[in-house]
């Protein structure tokens, strides 16, 4: 299990893990009940969760690409790491006092395929319950409005992550 991309200023490579920060897709009904299920856990690293694609993501991360992470779990290490998908819920589980021993079969060639296919049949089952427009007790229109039960209508304007958006 590796991170995607180390920064150079802190030599993400040799320091180690103070902190996690979880982006998850608010919207999801499965991603927001893990959220709270790793919320629970006593932490041996401490895990911050932030939905994906929110302005505290955003203002947390500037360059990481808030789309993908809407696509798929993200952990973003305090030394500049980034996990996606597998590898994501595995650091995830590595944080946990209790599952640590899990994250360590699953860091190994045969639990990776099995982390892989845990993932894939999240997905499936993710993309099945999306298809409706619902998730999470949220309600996420196509214009940037969203529902969400306990908080009500917000408006989150779409994002320009990939610089192509006009500034009108």
């Amino acid at each position: 299990m590796t991170g995607l991309k180390a920064t150079r200023d802190r030599d993400a490579a040799r320091v180690p893990v103070l902190g996690l920060t979880v982006l998850y897709d608010a919207r999801c009904s499965l991603c927001t009940f893990l959220r709270d299920w790793l919320g629970k856990q006593p932490q041996l690293v401490p895990l911050r969760l932030v939905p994906a694609g929110s302005e505290q993501a955003r203002a947390l991360y500037p360059s990481l690409d808030h789309r993908a992470t809407l696509d798929e779990i993200t952990v973003v290490g305090d030394g500049g790491q980034v996990y996606r998908g597998a590898a994501a819920w595995v650091v995830c589980l590595w944080a946990l006092r209790e599952h640590r021993p899990l994250a360590h079969r699953l860091s190994t060639p045969a639990g990776a395929r099995l982390a892989k296919g845990a993932m894939l049949a999240a997905a499936k089952w993710r993309s099945a319950h999306t298809q409706q427009g619902w998730g999470g007790g949220a309600y996420l229109r196509g214009d940037g409005w969203v529902y969400e039960p306990g908080v009500g209508w917000t408006y989150q304007p779409p994002g320009c992550d990939s610089g192509s958006c006009s500034t009108r």
